[in-house]
């Protein structure tokens, strides 16, 4: 059964009313209960449920663009009219893009449920150029800003929402920690975030967490920026960016160099979560699995968000990083997409219940 952690009862009671999947025993499937078998099959195991985007590509302030898919939903039943169709924002992992299996099950639990979902893809990963040299980390919320001001811009009278994943969620938050509650989000989910850079990078470094991960995330980032190779190689030493072969010789060499950090330290404090939770302003849910190698159980900010009345996080013993799976054959319904639609659905259809807090 999840460990639901909320200092707030009035957060607490609409949990158990209306996302009462966060207080039932979550059961792994039997035979691939262990949190790095979960992480490494999710993948590959999970339907892949069609999807038909629309993209739009919009500019920064800085000359660069962003590219977000939107699937509109305008078949939607529950909600004709789209100038207040709810709005779900979503932001998948480290090198993920719309195309993740993890979105298109959210993106299929909403549209079941009458909502429109927007993705953003991080800069240059998803098949869009780049017009500046830069990218992305999990710090710089600039972008996410952008967007999030961009959608609202365009759907202001739309209830609207974001949900995370991985590094996604850890963006997320980050913002959230940043504006308080100066958002047009009415809440959030959060998934499988890492809150404690420094922590999570440890965990990935011990031998087989370096052999099974992250070597390969490595080469994830590294194949992500190769195609903008002559773009970037205008401030960085791409030679030496593409030796790097664990995440934070490639933060060390690329990422806190382009936000400008005076070390990799600074910017692995100033990514960290668990340093902006006590200021998010806004209904936040959080799930996490204590298994996770990307994050820690024992980092896990249990104690600074009791200290924060907005914040409820759903800890699980067993679910690995984005994994969660269940049932003998788990092809479709992950018991993290049980609990993103009966949140956003709480959210969507009984806010106001939590929005006095």
């Amino acid at each position: 059964k999840p460990q639901l952690v909320a200092s707030n009862d009035r957060f607490c009671r609409f949990l158990e009313e209306y996302c009462p999947v966060v207080t039932e025993t979550y059961y792994p499937t039997i035979w691939c209960w262990e949190g790095r078998v979960q992480t490494l099959l999710r993948p590959f195991i999970t339907s892949r449920p069609q999807v038909q985007y629309r993209n739009e590509l919009i500019k920064t302030a800085d000359g660069g663009q962003i590219s977000l898919d939107w699937f509109d939903n305008n078949d939607s039943s529950y909600y004709p009219d789209a100038s207040t169709r709810p709005t779900v924002l979503l932001l998948p992992g480290l090198t993920g893009t719309s195309k993740e299996s993890y979105i298109l099950h959210m993106i299929h639990q909403s549209e079941t449920l009458g909502y429109r979902c927007v993705v953003f893809n991080n800069r240059g990963i998803a098949g869009e150029e780049l017009l500046t040299p830069r990218t992305y980390c999990a710090a710089n919320t600039e972008d996410l800003e952008t967007v999030i001001h961009h959608v609202h811009s365009l759907h202001p009278s739309a209830p609207f929402m974001a949900a995370g994943v991985s590094m996604g969620g850890m963006l997320l938050l980050n913002y959230l920690g940043k504006t308080g509650r100066d958002t047009p989000l009415m809440a959030a989910a959060i998934f499988s975030a890492g809150w404690n850079v420094f922590e999570s990078i440890e965990s990935l470094e011990k031998p087989l967490n370096w052999l099974l991960f992250n070597y390969y995330l490595t080469t994830c980032l590294q194949s992500s920026i190769s195609r903008h190779r002559q773009m970037l190689e205008k401030l960085f030493d791409m030679d030496l960016v593409m030796k790097a072969r664990t995440i934070r010789e490639f933060d060390k060499q690329f990422t806190s160099v382009m936000f400008g950090y005076r070390s990799i330290d600074d910017y692995y404090e100033d990514a960290s979560p668990c340093r902006k939770l006590k200021s998010v302003g806004i209904p936040v849910l959080c799930l996490n699995s204590v298994d996770d190698v990307f994050s820690p159980g024992h980092a896990i900010p249990v104690e600074t968000a009791k200290q924060n009345a907005n914040v409820a996080l759903v800890l699980t013993s067993c679910g690995g990083h984005i994994g969660f799976l269940e049932g003998i054959w788990p092809r479709k319904c992950t018991y993290m997409d049980r609990v993103f639609k009966q949140f956003v659905q709480a959210v969507f259809e009984h806010g106001n219940k939590i929005f006095s807090m």
